[in-house]
This record gives C-alpha cells, sequence and structure tokens, in this order.
C-alpha cells in the first residue's frame, strides 16, 4: 500500500508543490517564499551516498518524502545526520510519519549514522508528538531565531540515538 523510493527528477514538481504548501500557508518550515523546482533538487539530492531523500507513495501517488541529510560539514559530523518528513497536507495523522521515519531510521543504521537530528519550529505539536512517539526527545530550544508571518519563532531539536 505504502512504499518509499528514491527521489528522482521526475518527482520534483509533485515534492515542490507539496512543500510550497507548508511554506505559504504554516511554520512548519521556515522558508517564507515558495520554491522552485530546481530550488527542491537541492533539496532532496545530495553529494554523499549516506545522505538520501525518498518519496512517500500510496499505490502510484506520490504524497510526501522524507531525508536523512547532512547536519553540519566538518568532518567529524559524518555519523550524525538531519531527518526530516513532509507529507502532502491531507495525509497528516494517518502513521505515514512514522513509516517515514522506521524507513530513514533504517537507512541510516544501514549507513553507519548513529544519532538522528529533528529541528521543527516549536509551534508544530504534530510533529513534535511525531517524533517523541518514536523516541526522539528534546535536546535544544533556540528561542526567536526564525521570523515568518511577522512573528519570532522557536526551534525546537529532538534528537534520537540509534
Amino acid at each position: 500500500m505504502y512504499s518509499f523510493e528514491e527521489v528522482d527528477e521526475g518527482h520534483l514538481p509533485k515534492l515542490t508543490e507539496i512543500l510550497n504548501h507548508y511554506i505559504l500557508h504554516s511554520t512548519v518550515t521556515f522558508h517564507t517564499q515558495p520554491l522552485t523546482v530546481a530550488d527542491m533538487a537541492e533539496k532532496v539530492f545530495f553529494a554523499q551516498p549516506y545522505h538520501r531523500a525518498f518519496v512517500i507513495k500510496y499505490q502510484t501517488d506520490v504524497i510526501g518524502y522524507c531525508a536523512v541529510s547532512q547536519w553540519k560539514k566538518q568532518e567529524a559530523y559524518r555519523h550524525t545526520a538531519e531527518i526530516n518528513v513532509y507529507l502532502h497536507h491531507r495525509c497528516i495523522g494517518q502513521g505515514i510519519g512514522s513509516m517515514a521515519i522506521q524507513h530513514l531510521e533504517s537507512f541510516a543504521r544501514d549507513n553507519d549514522i548513529h544519532t538522528l537530528i529533528a529541528g521543527l519550529c516549536s509551534e508544530n505539536t504534530p510533529s513534535r508528538r511525531l517524533f517523541e512517539k518514536n523516541g526522539y526527545s528534546h535536546c535544544a530550544t533556540f528561542r526567536k531565531v526564525g521570523q515568518k508571518f511577522g512573528r519570532q519563532l522557536d526551534v525546537v531539536y529532538m534528537q534520537k540515538m540509534l
């Protein structure tokens, strides 16, 4: 029913549409302007094989994407990665986010990644609950570091050791 496959160029328009919904209507992401397909490509294609983005499909329909990406550029961070999950706004609350996290954690383990970090707006209660439910714990809050819709926003970081 649900499946994951590596992102390819053909997926970019749909992924851009999914993320742009959140950019325009929420504080889920701190982008303030809609992304182009070229911008999206920079978010889902990585230089290292141990960083990867996957589309999430329901049957043949792309309903989201998830990624394990670089945390920091310095070599000492090789075994730490950032984790992201974005679902079409009509697909939230159906258990798909947990499936995506489990898929990413499996990929991370297979690629010698030991720590995953999720950064989210403090207002993003559904994502915070999703990560908590999957074993992530709060490790940092940066106060008023983002500004969107004329408001100063906090960023919460959650972490899981694999």
